[in-house]
C-alpha cells in the first residue's frame, strides 16, 4: 500500500503541473462580414487590413431625430428591414426583435434600427403608431426609420441600396405580400460600423445565436474602450 502511495504522487504532480501550465483558451470573437481590402504600407511594415463597413446613411426615426452613423459610434445596433403594413413575414420578425429589446434594451451599449423599405407609406407619424403598437416608447433604443422623411423621390431606391450593404434582400414585387419582397435577415453592427452576424429571424436558433453572440460583441466593443483589444 505504501509502495502504491509513492507511486501515485508523482502521477498527481504531473497532472497538476500540467492543469496550472496549460495556455489560456483564446477569446471568442465574431468573424467580420463582407469584403476586405490589404494595402502595403509605405514603411515596410505589415500590410493593413480595411474591413467594409456600412456605407453612410441620413435617416429619420418615429420622433423626428435624424440618425446617421454616427448615432452608434461606440456602440452596437441590430439592423432589419420591414414595412408597417406588411402582412407576410415582418409581423414575426418585430417579434422576435422584441426577446432582443426584452433582454438589452435597457443596455446603452446596444440600440436597434429598423428601416422601412415603404418610405412613401411610411411617414413618421406612422412609424410613430408602429412603435407604440409594439410597445416601443423610446426612440433611442429602438429607431424605426426612414429614407424619405422630407418625401425625396429616391427614397425607395435608397433604402434598397442600403438594404443591399446590410447582406438583406428588398425590392418591389406585387405578386408578394404587401408588394414588396424581403427577406427576414437580421444584421448585428459593431461600434465601427462592420457587420459581424447575420442571422434570419424566421429560424428560431438563428435568433438564439443572435442573443448569444450580442455579448460577445459587446465585450469586445468594451475591451477596444479600454485599449484590451485593437481588432
Amino acid at each position: 500500500m505504501f509502495k502504491r502511495l509513492l507511486l501515485l504522487a508523482p502521477l498527481a504532480a504531473t497532472l497538476l503541473t500540467t492543469a496550472c501550465t496549460e495556455p489560456p483558451k483564446e477569446a471568442v470573437t465574431l468573424p467580420i462580414m463582407g469584403e476586405r481590402d490589404v494595402r502595403p504600407r509605405a514603411d515596410g511594415g505589415p500590410a493593413d487590413t480595411v474591413f467594409a463597413t456600412v456605407p453612410r446613411f441620413r435617416l429619420v426615426d418615429q420622433a423626428g431625430q435624424t440618425i446617421t452613423n454616427q448615432t452608434f459610434a461606440g456602440r452596437a445596433y441590430v439592423a432589419d428591414f420591414f414595412f408597417a403594413t406588411c402582412p407576410g413575414i415582418c409581423p414575426k420578425m418585430q417579434a422576435e426583435l422584441l426577446k432582443v429589446y426584452a433582454k438589452f434594451g435597457q443596455d446603452p451599449r446596444l440600440s436597434i434600427l429598423s428601416h422601412t423599405i415603404d418610405p412613401a407609406h411610411d411617414t413618421i407619424p406612422v412609424l410613430k403608431d408602429y412603435a407604440q403598437r409594439l410597445g416601443i416608447t423610446d426612440a433611442s433604443r429602438w429607431h424605426f426609420a426612414t429614407t424619405g422623411a422630407h418625401g425625396e423621390p429616391t427614397a425607395k431606391d435608397t433604402v434598397f441600396q442600403l438594404a443591399k450593404a446590410y447582406f438583406t434582400a428588398a425590392q418591389p414585387d406585387q405578386q408578394a405580400p404587401g408588394g414588396f419582397a424581403h427577406n427576414g435577415t437580421f444584421a448585428l453592427v459593431d461600434d465601427q460600423g462592420r457587420i459581424r452576424g447575420l442571422y434570419d429571424s424566421l429560424n428560431p436558433k438563428e435568433v438564439t445565436r443572435l442573443l448569444a453572440e450580442i455579448p460577445v460583441l459587446l465585450t469586445e466593443i468594451d475591451g477596444r474602450k479600454k485599449g484590451v483589444t485593437g481588432k
